[in-house]
């Protein structure tokens, strides 16, 4: 029996389905049971009758500290890398797990503690929000978010085209540049060593700074 290309790729295409795709399911489906019986013997979550799952009262802050983690991960890799859509989410269910108890206190205050996240949910407070109500501060914040007066260094530039990094460059706009905004209106002016610049909102919102005190 000879099978001709076209033929061989069907058949690769049904062993992918019937066999790895079964055994890729069903393991998961196998590890996510396993991962189940342990919250309920840990006693995190509860199974009613009906198969309905609760969480416990010792399940809560823990579920909640999971939720904090994974938006406050969505939230950083939106604001900083820029990571958006789908992608976004799948890298921030990996991220939240790398994020251990005092990392995401840290990320927390180095995004000004975000209230939600980039899909307008509410991010659960945490104690460095606490301590920080009603002087909260951004560490980094783009240019275009400073006030007159404020200064500090350059973090990072976030600018896809080459042209303006380029142009920014060319200003010394550079990550370790001092700079310190002069004002906002009618457009951002900035000054970078012993020189100042005009540029649009969309230019000063690529151009984010880590902040000093005035």
């Amino acid at each position: 029996m000879i099978i001709d290309e076209h033929g061989e790729e069907i058949l690769e295409t049904l062993w992918i389905k019937t066999q790895e795709e079964k055994t890729r399911a069903e393991a998961e489906e196998f590890q996510s049971q396993q991962a189940l019986e342990q919250l309920i013997e840990d006693g995190l979550v509860v199974s009613a009758g009906n198969g309905t799952l609760t969480l416990t009262a010792k399940g809560l802050p823990e579920a909640r500290s999971v939720v904090r983690r994974h938006r406050l991960a969505e939230r950083l890799l939106y604001d900083v890398l820029g990571t958006r859509d789908r992608v976004m989410h799948e890298k921030a269910c990996k991220f939240e797990h790398l994020l251990d108890k005092g990392l995401d206190e840290n990320i927390c205050i180095l995004l000004g503690h975000p209230k939600v996240c980039p899909h307008n949910k509410p991010i659960p407070p945490g104690k460095c929000c606490e301590a920080a109500a009603g002087q909260p501060q951004k560490l980094v914040a783009p240019l275009s978010e400073l006030k007159p007066g404020q200064k500090g260094q350059v973090a990072y530039i976030y600018a896809v085209e080459s042209d303006k990094l380029q142009k920014l460059m060319a200003m010394g706009v550079l990550p370790g540049a001092p700079v310190r905004l002069v004002q906002t209106f009618p457009s951002y002016v900035f000054q970078a060593g012993n020189s100042q610049f005009a540029i649009d909102r969309e230019m000063a919102d690529t151009i984010y700074v880590r902040l000093s005190e005035i």
